[in-house]
């Protein structure tokens, strides 16, 4: 089992607290910084000092980190257009030496883009299937070869696909509790799917339908990464976890049904159940991020009894 970080900063981090987390990451042995992709904060947060853009963030990290992953959960993809977003994803690989992962939704947050005056298309899901066909196909079309896409929503003619990633293959992560459109469109284009904040109930069932439409395509089913994202709350004794808890306004019995929640024990023992449906990484939100000592807990005692 794979244990990778994942932060929010819209609700409320700079750049140089990002940094900070993405080297603790890298310094304890986590497998992977990930960071989500939003532009305005959500519930009671005020977000200050102000939103930070995702793969600006990630190239900066991936100049300052030298092992870990970097990666989001997921990229909007009602942010960017495709051909754009292929050249800054390639980009940031290059700039990491390799270490990019690349995981893209369709965007869902109404008010942020009402905020910042990004246009909210109804359609959101057929134009996420063409963003996938025309990135991952720019990435494949051989050098020196033009690549062509005429689609509902995009249209691109003769592209020269520049530049390519420095990965053969940037792993591509899809994710989300569709019971059709999303399984199928998992088992065409991810390497990863990904369950966020889901049950086991909800994990058995979603994998279950990835599979299938895996095996549906003629594609091996165990090709594919099957991962959780559960929020983190982790404490050395009661009082740790209630005050790490309150500090994220959440309530400790809440979090121990919705997330990873109480001593290393329990959370060890509830990362295995993810793992025997067939989960083999676990995306830690973790929402306090000036809480390095939190981090530090989680390396020593639940990530070292996993390995």
């Amino acid at each position: 089992m794979r244990l990778r970080i994942f932060t929010e900063p819209q609700q409320g981090a700079d750049y140089d607290t990002l940094l900070k987390v993405a080297k603790a990451t890298e310094d304890l042995g986590f497998d992977a910084f990930y960071r989500s992709d939003h532009y305005l904060a959500m519930g009671d947060s005020d977000g200050l000092p102000g939103p930070t853009d995702a793969w600006i963030t990630l190239a900066g990290l991936a100049r300052e980190t030298s092992r870990i992953r970097l990666g989001t959960l997921m990229t909007a993809g009602t942010f960017r257009l495709p051909g754009t977003l292929a050249i800054q994803v390639a980009q940031v690989d290059a700039m990491s030496g390799g270490r990019i992962d690349f995981g893209l939704g369709s965007g869902w947050y109404e008010e942020e883009h009402t905020a910042y005056g990004i246009p909210f298309p109804k359609e959101k899901f057929g134009r996420l299937e063409e963003q996938l066909a025309i990135i991952t196909g720019l990435w494949e079309t051989p050098v020196g070869e033009k690549f062509d896409y005429d689609g509902t929503y995009y249209q691109l003619k003769d592209c020269p696909a520049l530049p390519k990633p420095y990965q053969e293959r940037i792993p591509v992560l899809i994710g989300g509790f569709g019971a059709k459109r999303t399984p199928r469109l998992a088992a065409r284009y991810a390497d990863e799917f990904n369950v966020p904040f889901g049950s086991l109930e909800d994990s058995e069932r979603q994998f279950g339908r990835v599979r299938a439409a895996a095996e549906e395509r003629g594609r091996d089913a165990d090709e594919l990464v099957y991962s959780n994202a559960l929020v983190a709350c982790v404490g050395r004794n009661d009082a740790e976890v209630a005050r790490r808890a309150a500090a994220i306004g959440r309530e400790v019995d809440e979090l121990k049904q919705n997330g990873l929640a109480g001593s290393p024990e329990e959370v060890v023992d509830k990362i295995g159940r993810y793992g025997e449906l067939g989960s083999t990484r676990i995306y830690l939100q973790i929402l306090d991020l000036g809480d390095l000592d939190h981090l530090a807990l989680i390396a020593d005692q639940v990530q070292a009894k996993l390995a």
